[in-house]
């Protein structure tokens, strides 16, 4: 008699907000694949994408829910949060009526909508109510998430991603499907032990490949590789998703060793405390970030950090371009903008015209004040490009390349993720032949920029996602906070949750 497959429910819902865009997102932001449609990420690095390679290994049968992706913006509206709670809860409900062994959640963590805090815990709680208290829960999360007391208690295992820039989309879903494998087919009943650490990081000693905090997740990784644990991260959070829960965290998951997942996750987190200085973003102002550039003979990088669209920002700031203007900087400089009235106004006059219009301000109107230009049209698109690692797709809307004086810049109707050169490329552009190009990310993979250019200057100035993370304005989030508050005190205690 043929051995009956064990049946894995697969759902996702993932966006990461700031609470300082002042934009609220709403239910159109997001890329919705229903049953069959979420098999379109089959080979690609995503999370579902490594999952769906492991049940095909391990010989699982994936009941196909629904898949929910959006880029960062802003805090999801009541309207927009009720629509899709709904839908993904049906789904999961519909999907699991026949009978499953087992489910995956694909999340990011760094969810917040108005009216609640956190739409991780409540998707978690509704889905533990449908399957029942046997059934053993997975999910995954970026290490940007925040991982809420209420998510804790209905899950039985997770997967955190191990890399900044991330590349470990896939990785972290193929690890999240072992563990749900092994839960389901040897009846494990894991604990997980977290360590709240009352911290917010940001900077280039995140970069997992070469700061600090990369040889703490190496540790991390090592638990998992040897078998110490059955997952084990570090979570810094999402310093501008302003929320109850928001902090950095350890999190360990053993065989229901408590001891040790306790023991492991205290090691780890007191060794990141001391390290909390060091994890903070080094901004250089902007008028000497460009009194050094006009003096660097190769190309340089202007990381516009607080406008990046990755971490919730609108993506419209004209501060670089405006400073840069103002100052006279006379060399060739390449830069990307949200401003849908200047796309569309370049639209209708079409290639070649030359146009009067305004840069920035578009959405965040408070911030920056638009900027008067005029530009020729160089090029029209339709903004579809395709992320370099990920190999999703983006949509930017009606787009144009806009050209005036020693500018080029590339002009897009909707906010959307900027954390590679895709939409310079998908335009016709190479950062390359230019000798600045501003970047709204706070870092790329290596390869991108850094390996080629003279300097890369992250530059202070205000936004939604400013590493300046005192000027941000948290009013939610538990203080005291480092370094929000001074004089904040850690003595690490672990809270234990068992299956």
């Amino acid at each position: 008699m043929p051995h009956k497959k064990h049946r894995v429910l697969v759902a996702e819902c993932m966006q990461e907000i700031s609470s300082f865009n002042p934009l609220q997102s709403g239910y159109d932001n997001f890329h919705i694949e229903r049953g069959s449609e979420m098999l379109a990420q089959e080979g690609l690095n995503t999370a579902l994408g490594g999952a769906f390679a492991v049940f095909r290994e391990k010989g699982l049968e994936p009941v196909l829910a629904i898949g929910a992706r959006a880029g960062s913006a802003g805090l999801l509206s009541a309207a927009g949060w009720k629509k899709l709670s709904a839908e993904v809860l049906q789904a999961v409900a519909m999907q699991s009526a026949a009978g499953i062994d087992g489910v995956y959640f694909s999340m990011h963590g760094a969810m917040a909508a108005d009216g609640e805090l956190d739409p991780e815990g409540y998707l978690l709680s509704e889905t533990r109510r449908i399957v029942g208290p046997d059934v053993p829960i997975v999910i995954s999360l970026d290490l940007h998430g925040i991982l809420t007391d209420r998510m804790l208690r209905q899950i039985n295992g997770l997967a955190i991603y191990h890399t900044y820039p991330h590349v470990d989309f896939a990785s972290t879903g193929r690890r999240a499907a072992q563990i749900l494998h092994r839960l389901v087919t040897k009846k494990l009943r894991p604990t997980i032990a977290r360590v709240v650490i009352p911290a917010l990081v940001r900077g280039d000693e995140l970069i997992t490949k070469s700061g600090c905090y990369g040889e703490l997740i190496r540790e991390a990784r090592r638990m998992e590789l040897d078998g110490t644990a059955m997952s084990a991260g570090i979570m810094i959070g999402n310093p501008f998703t302003d929320v109850p829960e928001l902090c950095c965290q350890v999190v360990v998951a053993t065989e229901g060793d408590a001891d040790l997942a306790k023991a492991e996750a205290l090691q780890l987190a007191r060794e990141f405390w001391p390290l909390r200085h060091r994890m903070q973003g080094k901004l250089v102002s902007l008028r000497r970030a460009i009194s050094q550039a006009a003096t660097v003979s190769g190309p340089v990088i202007f990381t516009d950090a607080a406008d990046a669209t990755s971490s919730g920002a609108t993506g419209d700031s004209n501060l670089i371009l405006q400073g840069l203007r103002d100052a006279g900087y006379r060399k060739r400089v390449l830069a990307q903008i949200v401003d849908p009235g200047a796309a569309k106004a370049a639209h209708k006059a079409g290639v070649g015209a030359t146009i009067r219009v305004t840069l920035g301000g578009a959405i965040d109107a408070a911030r920056f004040a638009p900027m008067e230009v005029t530009a020729k049209v160089r090029l029209l698109s339709d903004g579809q490009a395709r992320l370099e690692t990920m190999k999703t797709g983006l949509d930017a809307g009606a787009t144009a390349v806009l050209e005036f004086d020693n500018f080029t810049v590339v002009v897009f109707s909707k906010t959307l993720s900027l954390f590679d050169r895709a939409m310079y490329y998908a335009n016709g552009l190479n950062p390359q032949d230019f000798d600045l190009t501003v970047v709204k990310s706070p870092h790329t993979e290596h390869h991108m920029y850094d390996a080629w250019v003279d300097n890369n200057f992250n530059v202070d100035v205000p936004g939604a996602t400013s590493a300046n993370l005192k000027s941000l304005g948290h009013t939610v989030c538990a203080r005291p906070m480092f370094p929000l508050d001074d004089g904040v005190t850690f003595e690490p205690v672990a809270t234990v949750y068992r299956s």
